[in-house]
């Protein structure tokens, strides 16, 4: 994976095991997920809440590192408040 990927792994509501990554195009992030480890990378269009808070401790570990710049943990926080108002940051 390229720098500008973050990956974690996490179970659906069914019990599933999902592979997810975020891949930073621009100044957004795209979110990709398969089932399986040989399964086949789907874009996902809308990606629920808890990617999204994954993507932000992920982002902030990456800025105390110096991998990524400051100002992406307040884009990324921004685009959460935008697509989910009642969640709480």
């Amino acid at each position: 994976m390229a720098k500008a990927e973050i990956s974690w792994k996490r179970r659906t509501e069914t019990g599933e095991r999902l592979e997810v990554y975020a891949q930073h195009v621009g100044n957004r992030w795209i979110f990709y997920s398969r089932e399986r480890r040989l399964g086949q990378w789907q874009a996902v269009a809308e990606p629920p809440l808890v990617d999204w808070l994954e993507l932000l401790d992920a982002v902030q570990r990456r800025i105390n590192r110096r991998l990524l710049r400051p100002e992406e943990e307040a884009r990324v926080k921004k685009t959460i408040v935008e697509r989910f108002p009642e969640a709480k940051i």
